[in-house]
């Protein structure tokens, strides 16, 4: 057990003998796929009622949650956004319910180690390309030198020479700064609550919980704005 902290995980089968950090990956995955399980069932039974209930009401709850990250991917990512909903929604959505489970006694948020945050970061970096890929074919490895269609061959040459290798550089510390940020800040902050715990168990750690709290939305809301940029990027085309 990592720390030697208790973890509601090790009560249960299968997953007492996994990692905390995998156990707690495990445990909101199955939470967050009842949440949308329900959210479907909500939506069929009420796909005749146009108007809204005026009570706050599950439904009414996952249709925020749902126009809020709309919103965001929209203003972020223009008219295309739409067609990172799924994967940005899904990120967003895991490292907060992660984030969020650090501030639950006997949950050990699996943001708080680093396999976690690198899956994560990995995973928008392998999507980066992917999408790149698939929007302009060969041609997307243009990004990774410059030409300039005014300026001599000689030159173009010897400036694709030397950004080529920046590029490539500052394309693969992308997951690395991702995974680190997240992990070094979520790790900081349950640090922190759990000493102020330890020496004043009253009052003062609400104070910090309600920091944490803070950190959580800021961290999962930073690392999928930072995954929008590198995906309009991916599919941007060249203005002429």
């Amino acid at each position: 057990m990592e720390h030697g902290q208790f973890t509601w995980a090790s009560l249960i089968p299968f997953l007492d003998h996994l990692p905390p950090h995998v156990s707690n990956a495990i445990i909101v995955s199955i939470i967050l796929l009842v949440i949308v399980f329900i959210s479907f069932r909500q939506l069929k039974k009420a796909e005749d009622d146009v108007v809204p209930s005026q009570k706050l009401t599950f439904r009414n709850l996952m249709e925020l949650i749902f126009e809020f990250l709309s919103k965001i991917i929209n203003e972020t990512m223009g008219p295309r956004g739409a067609q990172f909903m799924m994967i940005i929604g899904t990120l967003a959505l895991f490292i907060l319910f992660n984030n969020l489970s650090g501030l639950v006694p006997g949950f050990l948020p699996a943001t708080d180690n680093v396999n976690t945050t690198f899956a994560c970061s990995l995973t928008v970096f392998v999507m980066t390309h992917y999408y790149g890929f698939r929007e302009h074919g060969v041609k997307y490895l243009k990004h990774f030198v410059f030409i300039n269609p005014s300026w001599p061959w000689p030159a173009n040459l010897i400036l694709s020479i030397v950004m080529c290798p920046i590029e490539l550089i500052g394309h693969f510390a992308r997951p690395l700064s991702l995974g680190l940020r997240l992990f070094g800040n979520i790790t900081g902050d349950h640090l922190v609550t759990t000493i102020f715990f330890s020496l004043v168990p009253l009052i003062v750690p609400v104070a910090v919980m309600f920091l944490g709290l803070f950190v959580c939305f800021v961290q999962a809301f930073v690392f999928i704005l930072l995954s929008m940029v590198y995906f309009s990027g991916a599919v941007a085309h060249e203005e002429h």
